[in-house]
């Protein structure tokens, strides 16, 4: 099954690193998110993407165009002019990187790559910047086993303060970003038929307002929860949360060896 990874957006509010590199190269523990998120995917023996590129997607396609090279030992023979890799440690990675412009919506996006998807089979789509302990096989069993178009994984964002717990006007405790209103949201990690790329009208289409919606009033949309952890890079302060959890060595979406 493919893997569609939504890398294009201008990433305005970390503006402070991705005014450098799209949001998605932005780097957690020496690595960039998109490259976490190809891990989860590739955890559960998915290991097929195609990437839609818009801002900077030069910066992505020069990453895997020497991903090799920068992930290996080698032998440089100056004299022939030759390379020799040695231990390489790489992935089992096939990554198809598509151009989809520079200001085409995520609807667009996924229209553009539209020819790089085989048409009987569905495909795995989310955005370039979240970063979760999903279970990806439980996700797809889920979505086969309701045979509707389309699955969305729906989750509970954390709260963005710390909240006091008060009983009779004394702090009983702290507690640090508790979940948020319990409502729960568009967390990406779908998973799509091919007959949702009609509902996609142009490169204006934006995935979240028409396709999704109307996916909704037909009844083709479902959700499948997810209690467990999930982050957007939204910001630096997001970037900054992320980093201190992968240096402490407990970084939840880590479900890789």
């Amino acid at each position: 099954m493919k893997v569609v990874l939504l890398a294009g957006g201008l990433g305005t509010r970390i503006s402070e690193e991705s005014h450098l590199k799209p949001k998605p190269m932005i780097e957690v523990g020496g690595r960039p998110i998109l490259w976490h998120i190809m891990k989860l995917f590739s955890h559960y023996g998915f290991n097929d993407f195609v990437v839609c590129l818009g801002y900077k997607g030069y910066v992505v396609k020069e990453y895997f165009a020497n991903y090799v090279l920068h992930n290996a030992d080698l032998t440089v023979d100056l004299a022939k002019g030759s390379v020799e890799y040695h231990a390489t440690n790489h992935e089992p990675w096939r990554v198809t990187l598509v151009d989809t412009g520079a200001e085409t919506m995520t609807g667009g996006r996924i229209k553009r790559v539209a020819d790089y998807l085989p048409k009987d089979e569905p495909f795995f789509l989310t955005y370039g910047d979240g970063v979760a302990d999903i279970d990806i096989g439980a996700l797809l069993d889920f979505h086969k086993a309701h045979g509707r178009q389309a699955t969305v994984s729906a989750v509970s964002p954390p709260g963005r303060f710390g909240a006091l717990e008060i009983v009779e006007g004394a702090v009983q405790r702290f507690i640090e970003k508790p979940p948020g209103d319990n409502g729960l949201i568009n967390g990406g990690f779908f998973v799509l038929e091919p007959s949702v790329i009609d509902r996609i009208a142009d490169d204006s289409t934006v995935w979240e307002l028409e396709p999704l919606e109307g996916l909704a009033r037909e009844g083709e949309l479902m959700a499948r929860p997810h209690d467990g952890f999930w982050a957007a890079m939204d910001t630096l302060r997001d970037k900054n949360t992320l980093e201190a959890l992968w240096a402490s060595g407990k970084a939840p979406w880590k479900l890789w060896k």
